[in-house]
């Protein structure tokens, strides 16, 4: 192949870039397009996680779950926040024993996008139900794939492909409704500080209990007779015995 065949072969292949550039730009100019959206109606759901904190060395964290599983998070980046009474604390500032709460709400939206095609012009050339080639208003002539069960407006009443004749002026309209979910996802992590250790135990004073043996019984004795009478009787009664004795001894003296 010569060198002037290459440089034609190029030409033409620049030619043919360019009138499929220009066709490109001429059907975005020639179709207009309106794109909507309607929202419907959302769903929210919120979630709670609870745990306590177990260990943190560096930007690793072990928490203990609510069902008593250990949870790490490797990682945790310094930007991660989580609100302590008020304040904003990172990884670094977390210790053992410290509660966290994770609130996850999850908002769920249906959504129905709406893109709207027009194309307006007059029917040059039909091939139902496949496409058409219409002359538009700038006088070039364009061809376009017919959509299935595509409608046409020719003077106020709608036809389908069959019904379309050279000539005609037509405005034909397509709709895409497209349904979607938006999913949106809000995190609120808060946390409380351990709780202070017990106070130590009060000084409680000792008792000594001093246990006493019982008191030995006393051996039983003779209950003591109350004094009745006085010594002088008995006095009286000796001296009248020695009397007694001496007149005695007198009287046989006598006999003797």
């Amino acid at each position: 192949m010569s060198s002037q065949t290459r440089r034609l072969h190029a030409l033409r292949s620049i030619v043919v870039a360019l009138v499929c550039l220009s066709c490109a730009i001429w059907v975005a100019a020639q179709v207009q397009t309106s794109t909507s959206e309607t929202s419907h109606a959302a769903t929210v759901k919120t979630t709670v996680e609870r745990a306590e904190v177990v260990l943190v060395e560096g930007n690793d964290l072990v928490v203990k779950m609510e069902d008593g599983s250990l949870r790490h998070f490797a990682n945790v980046s310094e930007s991660a926040r989580v609100t302590v009474d008020g304040q904003e604390l990172g990884i670094h500032d977390l210790k053992p024993g410290m509660k966290l709460q994770k609130t996850v709400t999850t908002t769920t939206t249906p959504k129905t996008i709406t893109t709207v095609k027009t194309v307006t012009g007059k029917v040059w050339h039909v091939t139902p139900p496949n496409s058409v080639i219409l002359t538009l208003d700038d006088g070039t002539n364009q061809q376009f794939k017919i959509p299935k069960d595509q409608k046409f407006n020719v003077d106020g009443q709608m036809v389908d492909a069959w019904g379309l004749k050279k000539g005609m002026k037509i405005s034909a309209t397509k709709v895409v409704e497209e349904p979607t979910i938006e999913v949106a996802h809000q995190q609120q992590l808060t946390g409380s500080m351990p709780p202070p250790p017990p106070p130590p135990p009060a000084d409680v004073p000792i008792i000594i209990a001093v246990v006493t043996p019982p008191a030995t019984p006393a051996a039983a004795t003779a209950p003591e007779l109350p004094k009745t009478a006085s010594e002088l009787p008995l006095i009286g009664l000796l001296g009248l015995t020695s009397l007694g004795a001496a007149l005695g001894l007198r009287l046989i003296r006598r006999f003797i």
